[in-house]
């Protein structure tokens, strides 16, 4: 395994056209290859609008199997550009079966796993428990040709456990395909906080765990059910080092490829001086698997 690898993210707006964002997918990824990206990360269920604002039974139509339409395609792309790609798709596992899935492509064209999303929200406009069903498959990391790669989505980010479990397998990096945004009456307010929360949490993970953190995130406004003010997605798209040092953002705004060369051997003297894995009491947490631990 070499030292240093280097990772892309692909911060994009989405049409209604699915195939047309599938295009914009693949040539952002030719893209970010051209640039120097191994491994490839596209953000959350980036072939459609983020649907989940509104429960309509005709979206479940938006579903595909994996492998399926856009792995085929994505497969090729990998195979070509010599590429690790991350897609996150809306599975179609079985009839009235659906999931939040990211799939794992390595650079030879091959599925090399998958992993279905564990937590899933449900809150104004982000009505995803109608949609997907929770993760079955843990949490996992999977060997590829630049590296050992840990994948989480969206609301996966907030939990510190599925981020540690992730990194306990070996991962060198940790992806969190995202589409998160603000309500428009709500920015004003409560945005700027929200944003730093949502970087924060990250940042957090990445220092805990001693490990390079990657958050792609949709951008751009997309109207929602008919009368309400929609989400605008804030982008901000970032790398973060092992000790949560921010190594590029993308904008709030704009469309954007941030590509990150990232070094294990700088992870290794960050885990040498920061031992929080060596320090931690496995003897001690076995309450962590409770709900809420009651006063006796």
């Amino acid at each position: 395994m070499l030292d240093k690898f280097t990772v892309g993210l692909v911060q994009m707006r989405c049409s209604t056209d699915a195939r047309e964002n599938l295009d914009k997918a693949v040539a952002r990824t030719r893209e970010a290859a051209k640039k120097g990206a191994q491994i490839v990360c596209l953000q959350e269920l980036f072939r459609t609008p983020y649907f989940c604002q509104i429960e309509e039974h005709a979206n479940f139509d938006l579903a595909e199997p994996i492998p399926g339409p856009s792995t085929e395609v994505l497969c090729k792309v990998a195979k070509d550009a010599g590429v690790v790609i991350i897609a996150s798709l809306f599975e179609r596992r079985a009839a009235g079966v659906y999931h939040n899935t990211a799939a794992i492509l390595d650079a030879d064209g091959s599925l090399r796993g998958l992993y279905r999303k564990m937590h899933i929200p449900d809150d104004p406009l982000y009505f995803e428990k109608f949609y997907f069903a929770p993760g079955d498959l843990g949490f996992r990391a999977y060997d590829t040709r630049f590296g050992k790669v840990g994948t989480l989505v969206c609301w996966d980010q907030w939990y510190p456990e599925g981020a540690r479990l992730t990194a306990l397998q070996g991962a060198d990096v940790l992806f969190y395909p995202t589409a998160i945004g603000w309500h428009p009456k709500e920015k004003a307010e409560f945005g700027a906080a929200q944003s730093s929360a949502w970087q924060t949490m990250q940042r957090a993970h990445a220092i805990a765990n001693g490990v390079y953190v990657a958050a792609v995130n949709r951008v751009g406004h997309e109207p929602g059910p008919p009368g309400g003010d929609g989400i605008e997605f804030f982008g901000g798209s970032f790398v973060c080092d092992p000790f949560g040092v921010i190594l590029k953002e993308a904008s709030r705004t704009d469309e954007e490829i941030v590509v990150v060369e990232c070094d294990r051997k700088h992870q290794e003297t960050v885990r040498r001086h920061w031992p929080f894995l060596r320090d931690r009491r496995i003897d001690a947490y076995g309450q962590i698997t409770k709900r809420f631990i009651d006063p006796e």
